[in-house]
This record gives C-alpha cells, structure tokens and sequence, in this order.
C-alpha cells in the first residue's frame, strides 16, 4: 500500500543522493548507516522508555532505504552484492525496532500490568516478519513469486513507529498495544497468503508437468 508514495519521497530525497554521489559515498554505505542509526534508535532509547524519541531517531535513518535505492539506480551500481546487502540489513533493522520494544517491555515489567504479554506480541512479530521476509525470498530463489499480502515491510514499519510515537506523544499506550496486535495478525495472515500463492504456482507447475516436486500441502 505504502509503495505508492516512494516516488515522492523519492523525489524529495534526490538532493541529497546527488550530493552523496558526488562526495563519494556508495549505496552500500547509505544502506549500512541507515540500518546503525535504526539500531541505535531502537535499542538505545526504546529500551530506556524514551519512544517518541527514538521514534524521531530511527525516523531520520529510514529514509535510507529510499536513497540508497535511488543512488544505485543512478550510478548503475545494482549488482546482486547490493541486494543482498540491502534484504540483510532491512532484516536486521526490523529486528532491532520490534526488539527494542521488547526490551522496553522486560524493563516495564516490574510495574505491573501487561508488559510480559506485550513482551511476547513484540518478540512474535519479529519471529513471523522474518518469515514473511524469507518466505518470499525463498519463492523467488525457486523462480516463484510470493510478493504481496496485507502486510508490506513498509507497512509495518510505518504502522508501529507512528502509533508508537503518537502513543507516546500523546500518553496513549493503547496505540501501540493495539497496533502489535494487529501487526501479530496482519504478519500470520501475509505468511499464509504468500504459501498460498506458492502453492498453487507449484500446482500449476507440476499440472503443466514441468514440476519435479511432487510434495503437496
């Protein structure tokens, strides 16, 4: 859903993709710094219960991913190397943000409530969005296609980090609570349509008779 607005904030960061360019700098250094500075956010300040601010912290680095892009596609330097780089450092920074979270929960925990069950929500959805992430990379490794579903990376991220900040903002915590479940759900649902989606390519496959996998769900 979110990808629709890639190309404005595409075009609001081409300044600062030429000027990097220009000063040297690489697409796989942009990736590598956003990804340091989403991990900082995340791991220093949401643990310490400062959540608008690392909000505002890990915001100020996500905008990587859209630059670093742009800066390939416009020095030509799309390799594979990059990426890879990219999808492993997207993996690693999801991590960290909904990690942070259950840190801030495991440090909230001794006041009572339900950080330990929030704690769980948070470590579920870093589980099934890794998932996500592999299921459709492993469908593409097999010539498959398994993009798609109701829960986007870019949706997530946006999602949790909004609701979070504004939940903070705001003294409303039930902003966040409510969006890791719905994300919990949202996750589960997408990791279900993506094996639908294989599967029924593989059945066309072997339906073909160019499939060599007789294995079926």
């Amino acid at each position: 859903m979110l990808e629709r607005f890639r190309g404005f904030w595409t075009n609001v960061w081409k300044p600062v993709a030429h000027l990097l360019i220009k000063l040297g700098v690489t697409p796989n250094m942009v990736t590598f710094v956003g990804t340091l500075g989403v991990c900082t956010g995340a791991l220093v300040f949401f643990p310490q219960g400062e959540l608008l601010i690392g909000v505002l912290f890990i915001t100020a680095f996500v905008f990587s991913d859209i630059i670093d892009g742009y800066m390939a596609r416009l020095t030509g330097n799309t390799g594979k190397f990059g990426s890879f780089w990219d999808s492993t450092l997207d993996r690693i920074g999801d991590g960290a943000i909904f990690g942070g979270l259950a840190l801030y929960f495991a440090n909230t925990g001794s006041e009572g409530g339900d950080s330990y069950l929030y704690l769980c929500v948070s470590l579920y959805c870093i589980v099934m969005g890794s998932v996500t992430s592999y299921a459709r990379a492993k469908a593409e490794s097999l010539g498959l296609n398994a993009k798609g579903g109701i829960a986007e990376r870019a949706d997530r991220l946006v999602a949790i980090l909004v609701m979070t900040g504004l939940g903070d903002l705001f003294d409303l915590p039930i902003l966040m609570y409510l969006t890791l479940w719905v994300l919990a759900a949202a996750n589960t649902i997408t990791v279900g349509q993506r094996v639908l989606m294989v599967h029924r390519q593989v059945r066309a496959e072997v339906d073909a008779g160019s499939g060599d996998d007789d294995r079926t769900i």
